[in-house]
């Protein structure tokens, strides 16, 4: 049987390959709002009830009379289990947001901030949220530069860091 190749040709203008519109942040505009960790809890319950199913039809004796129950599913809701306290445990409530953590690191670095950036991160075995904040003074150029990390859950300062800034400015005057 012949193949006709016709077929296979593929107009490279017929097919675009774009992001769908929930996921394209070049056309976002408004505030972000960064996902709540409390939404790891869901698959840690959903986890936690397959696996104390499957352990309650191996204590019940199904695995005696089913040929598909055997002592890998018992090891497998024992893991299920385990995996889903995990995710019970890591699904802090994010109660601080990127603002409220900038707030706190100003307060915290000790000179008045002009640029700044936030990022997530989690630290720990227990993934707690933390904030990390990187922040510039507000003079152009900038002459101090801070870091600070912030808890996600009760906006405790946990590290702070203010330096001068040492990066060489000079050269990348705006023209007047």
């Amino acid at each position: 049987m012949a193949s006709d190749e016709s077929d296979l040709d593929v107009d490279a203008d017929e097919y675009v390959d774009e992001l769908p519109e929930d996921l394209n942040a070049a056309d976002f505009v408004g505030p972000y709002l960064f996902p709540n960790n409390s939404k790891r809890r869901i698959p840690g319950i959903l986890y936690l009830a397959i696996g104390g199913l499957l352990l309650v039809l191996w204590f019940a004796g199904v695995a005696d009379s089913s040929p598909l129950m055997n002592g890998g599913v018992a090891l497998a809701a024992v893991g299920l289990v385990v995996v889903g306290l995990y995710h019970i445990q890591g699904g802090w409530d994010l109660a601080v947001d990127e603002q409220d953590a900038l707030v706190e690191a100003t307060k915290a670095v000790g000179f008045p901030v002009g640029h700044a950036s936030a990022q997530m991160a989690w630290r720990g075995l227990r993934s707690r949220p933390t904030w990390r904040i990187l922040m510039y003074s507000n003079e152009s150029p900038p002459k101090q530069r801070g870091f600070a990390m912030v808890d996600g859950v009760d906006g405790e300062v946990i590290h702070v860091f203010a330096e001068d800034n040492p990066e060489d400015w000079a050269g990348l005057e705006a023209p007047a």
